[in-house]
């Protein structure tokens, strides 16, 4: 389940790049550890639940993000963040909704 979370990971935020920003390239692997901030956060809850944990989490980090997207110029893309993160959160809740 890593492996497949780090490929996923890896390739959304590769294609999304290419279609919003086809001459950027992306240099390492923040996407995949967003992925796997966000997929901890459902390590533990209930059907028809969602934790206070993921609320937080996504508000957080997700927010940070688009905070530092939008108003603060670096050399960061925060958009393999954002997908990183979404990633995580939807493999978190479909492996925890399996076990």
């Amino acid at each position: 389940a890593i492996i497949e979370v780090f490929l996923i990971t890896g390739l959304m935020a590769g294609l999304v790049n290419w279609f919003l920003f086809p001459t950027t390239a992306l240099c390492g692997a923040s996407s995949v550890v967003f992925a796997f901030i966000l997929m901890t956060s459902f390590t533990s809850f209930r059907e028809g639940e969602i934790p206070l944990t993921v609320i937080l989490v996504a508000f957080i980090f997700i927010g940070q993000q688009v905070y530092e997207g939008l108003f603060v110029a670096d050399n960061i893309s925060n958009m393999a963040h954002i997908v990183g993160g979404i990633v995580g959160a939807v493999a978190g809740y479909t492996l925890n909704k399996k076990a």
